[in-house]
């Protein structure tokens, strides 16, 4: 719209255009007169400002959250950050410390509800589920209600009225609704439950962010050395479950997608690559190697033992192999060279 608005300003010195609604413009003649009074009025340049703004776009609204230094909420936020670094600040560091001050320095406060929530459940017993809309109807669910007080009540604008009604996963405006209300029941449950006096009814946000304290700049991390990034100081240490690997005899052609078929019916991984017959399998849960270890102990096609590099990399077997070649011919020809003396 806004290239509309342009092309025919400067073609047509006769025309006044005007934004209407989303997408929509209105074109009125007028004389060149009326044309210059209208540019250089009031009207004219608040107008002029409202398409700067609409040029601008999303980068309008990044600036906006950098300068009012407010916590800024997301679920599972990494692939985001990375994304408003990349897009709308600076390209990506090749430094991961460097990626961290940036971060930091644009977004003081960050609070990951998937890092709040994993820490929740074993402490509450809620149940592991994948998804933000899964975390929100576990935490609606009346087992986990608080009774005194119960959670704050959430009002929706006019104009998001459907989404009490409707879920509409990863739309924009449904996904901040569920994201805001998730770290708000999360809170409410962190603070009631923090301590044996009676919570007030109606707590201040800055009685959420107290017991949000532990949680705040650590975004969590899928399938990483750590399980989170601390954003404000040192990543925590992280101990991982041994990664395995998956050497098939007797399938001719499989591949990634096969090998998580079989596997997905005990738990999940992920699978990658390694040669022409073996795969990585990758998970976060020591009892689901151990049961994968234990089902395909003796299994006729599919071989599964714990990941050694020096066994099973490409790399360090192509190496051992041309060191034993080398080695062979070394011996031949002191062999063969101490005979013919």
């Amino acid at each position: 719209m806004l290239e509309v608005h342009m092309v025919l300003r400067q073609a047509l010195q006769n025309v006044w255009t005007e934004p209407l609604e989303y997408k929509k413009l209105m074109v009125k003649k007028v004389s060149p007169q009326r044309r210059e009074l209208l540019e250089n009025s009031s009207y004219g340049h608040h107008q002029k400002e409202l398409f700067i703004l609409f040029a601008q776009g999303f980068t309008h609204l990044f600036q906006i959250l950098v300068k009012a230094k407010k916590p800024l909420v997301g679920h599972n936020m990494l692939m985001d950050l990375m994304h408003l670094h990349d897009k709308f600040y600076k390209p990506l560091p090749e430094s991961y410390e460097e990626f961290k001050r940036n971060i930091h320095s644009l977004f003081p406060v960050l609070i990951d509800t998937k890092t709040v929530t994993k820490s929740m459940q074993k402490k509450y017993l809620i149940p592991r589920v994948p998804g933000l809309l899964e975390v929100y109807t576990v935490l609606c669910s009346s087992s986990l209600n608080p009774e005194d007080p119960p959670w704050p009540v959430i009002a929706l604008a006019s104009d998001c009225s459907r989404y009490a009604e409707k879920k509409s996963p990863h739309e924009a405006g449904y996904d901040a609704f569920l994201c805001g209300s998730v770290l708000l029941m999360s809170a409410h449950l962190l603070l009631c439950r923090s301590t044996d006096d009676a919570v007030e009814a109606d707590p201040s946000f800055s009685q959420y962010l107290t017991v949000l304290a532990e949680h705040v700049n650590k975004v969590n991390v899928i399938r990483g050395g750590v399980t989170s990034i601390n954003f404000s100081g040192e990543d925590a240490p992280c101990c991982h479950p041994p990664v395995l690997v998956v050497h098939v005899r007797g399938w001719a052609g499989v591949d990634e997608r096969q090998i998580y078929e079989e596997f997905k019916s005990l738990c999940r991984f992920d699978v990658r690559w390694l040669s022409k017959n073996q795969f990585i399998l990758l998970s976060t849960k020591y009892k689901q190697v151990r049961r994968v270890l234990r089902r395909y102990k003796h299994h006729p096609q599919l071989q599964v033992s714990v990941y050694r590099h020096w066994r099973h990399s490409p790399g360090v077997n192509c190496l051992l192999q041309v060191s034993g070649i080398v080695a062979l011919w070394s011996l031949l020809a002191f062999v063969l060279g101490g005979a013919s003396s």
